[in-house]
Parts: structure tokens; C-alpha cells; sequence
């Protein structure tokens, strides 16, 4: 079974910018593309299969059709025909809401399905780029209430200048938000829940306020305070680089100059590939090939046991 590519979902936004369509090299016209969702499962923004035996197909109906031989016995098992993992590239013209997501427990608790853990790989962003993630002192559930209400809550939560391969890992729980001139890869659980805590008093185009939720992000947060919120790893060339593993994802970093074989033979999941910089190419131990250039994202079924990487290219993988 080949390697699957699809369709990109462009989602435009109150903060998003002009980075995401050049970076794909797609050639169309969309105006302000804060998102692309590069592989989805999430309902009413399901992932359209872009080429091969099963293009035009929604992503979950083909997981439903191949079932283990697509994303693994277990997770099958666990997630059903529902695709486990979200995949997105973020534009951030401007300063995105200070939100949280709420843990599986605690989700289920406020009537949703699942709650949300994710992690960020920061690509080539703006020089003055930064970002929010978590917080850096200790609050109580009331100092934060008071705190949203007088506009202070920036003042509790560490921020961070960025710049391209830098990695913060966000547990649900953990109060975060995205600055202007960031560009980003987000690998996420399936769900699109998100509590906006706090907005910078914007306006949308008709002139209102977009809706906040205080009262369940309060009931969402981690209030632990941690020295440092930003993932510490070495880079190296040639390998592979551990960046996040969790019980929800495993993700590394390949920066490949020379030819590679990676073994998947003993793992029981799909495989994600992001490339974020240069050009690949891709073929497995079944004979199919396909080409991974920066802005691209492929899924390979749980069937394949080895994939040989050639070409100057950088991509971030991950599997549960």
C-alpha cells in the first residue's frame, strides 16, 4: 500500500497571514490562511486523499475500509474509524488568543469526546517571532479569574523568543498562545476542542468580541509552574532526533543530507512525515515511491515495514 498525500484544508483566520500557500507552493489565491489541517480526521474537516487508488476518499472512510492495515491493530482498537492525530501548519500574522485544552478526563467531565495534548515545531518565522507557554508563577483558580478580568493574565504566562527548530511540547492543561510572526507545525490529538481565555479585546470583521470560555478553561488548567517550558534537544544530521513521547504521540526530527533507511518493523501504527525544509524521496520495502518536498505531509500505512529517504530534506515523524 502506497504512501498517501492529500488535499490541503486552508482555514482562513482573524490573525492568519500569507506564509502557508507560497511554503506549499500551491498557486491559488486565499487571503489571510492562518491553518492548513495537512491530515485530519476531525468531523466536517475530514482529510480528502489527493492521489493513487484511493483519491477523492475521506480520510476516516478509508480507515474504516483497511482498519489495523491502515493505522494499527491498537489503534484501531482505540480510536475506531476515527483518524487518531491532527496535523497542521500555523501562520501567525498576529497574536493568536491565550487559551488551554483540557485532558481527556476532564473533557469528557464538560461533554466533549477527548481532550487535546500538542506539541509545536517552529519553522522559519518572523526575526521578532515569540510565543506563550505556560506559566512562569504560581496562581490560584480566583487569581486567575481576577487576573482575565483586569487584563493581566499575560503577566503570568512564560514567553518565549523563537526562532526555526525550536519545540514546545503543551500537555492539556497548559496555558499557551501562538505570537504574530510565528510559522509552525502542530501535531495534535484528534479534537478540535480549544478554550479561549483571553483575546487582546479584538474585534472580529462584524465588530464583536469572539467569545471566551473562562469558566471551563478554568476548570482545564495545569497551575504547576515549571522552570523551563521549551523542549531541550542536541540537533544532529543523519538521524533521528527525539522531540516529544507521550502517551498520545512519539515525534522525532530527521535533517537528512545522505540517504537513509528507517524500520518500522516493529511498529504497530502509521507514520506521519512533515517535511518542513529541501526535497526527498521516499520508497519502501514494497516498491512504492513518492516524493517529500517542504511543505508536504504523507501518511504511511502500518503495513510498511522500512521506507529509504534520499535527498537534502528535513521532516518531523510521529506514530503513537
Amino acid at each position: 500500500m502506497k504512501p498517501l498525500k492529500f488535499e490541503p484544508l486552508l482555514k482562513s483566520t482573524l490573525w492568519g497571514g500569507n506564509k502557508i500557500i507560497p511554503f506549499k507552493n500551491l498557486g491559488i489565491q486565499q487571503e489571510d490562511v492562518g491553518e492548513s489541517w495537512e491530515i485530519s480526521g476531525v468531523k466536517d474537516s475530514e482529510s480528502i486523499i489527493s492521489e493513487g487508488e484511493y483519491k477523492g476518499m475521506k480520510l476516516n472512510d478509508l480507515v474504516a475500509k483497511l482498519q489495523n492495515k491502515l493505522v494499527g491493530k491498537e489503534n484501531y482498537a482505540k480510536f475506531g474509524n476515527e483518524f487518531p492525530l491532527l496535523i497542521k501548519f500555523i501562520d501567525a500574522r498576529e497574536q493568536l488568543s491565550i487559551q488551554v485544552h483540557p485532558s481527556d478526563e476532564i473533557a469528557r467531565k464538560q461533554g466533549k469526546p477527548r481532550g487535546k495534548t500538542e506539541m509545536w515545531y517552529v519553522m522559519k518565522s518572523e526575526p521578532y517571532a515569540k510565543l506563550r507557554s505556560g506559566l512562569k508563577q504560581a496562581i490560584t483558580p480566583a487569581q486567575y479569574k481576577e487576573m482575565v478580568e483586569n487584563d493581566t493574565i499575560t503577566d503570568a504566562i512564560a514567553e518565549y523568543e523563537v526562532q526555526e527548530g525550536d519545540c514546545f511540547y503543551l500537555p492539556a492543561g497548559r496555558i499557551h498562545s501562538i505570537g504574530a510572526g510565528c510559522f509552525l507545525a502542530e501535531i495534535q490529538q484528534t479534537s478540535d476542542v480549544t478554550y479561549r481565555i483571553y483575546d487582546f479585546k479584538r474585534k472580529d470583521k462584524n465588530g464583536n468580541y469572539r467569545e471566551l470560555q473562562t469558566k471551563e478553561a478554568a476548570e482545564s488548567i495545569d497551575y504547576h509552574v515549571e522552570k523551563n517550558y521549551r523542549t531541550v534537544y542536541t540537533p544532529a544530521k543523519n538521524q533521528g532526533i527525539t522531540l516529544v513521547d507521550c502517551p498520545f504521540f512519539k515525534t522525532s526530527i530527521y535533517d537528512l543530507t545522505e540517504p537513509m533507511s528507517i524500520d518500522y518493523s516493529d511498529l504497530d501504527s502509521f507514520v506521519i512525515l512533515i517535511a518542513v525544509k529541501g526535497t526527498g524521496f521516499i520508497s519502501d520495502n514494497e516498491g512504492n515511491e513518492i516524493n517529500l518536498s517542504a511543505g508536504e505531509s504523507i501518511l504511511i500505512p502500518a503495513t510498511t515495514k522500512t521506507v529509504n529517504v534520499r535527498g537534502t530534506v528535513k521532516f518531523v515523524e510521529s506514530y503513537i
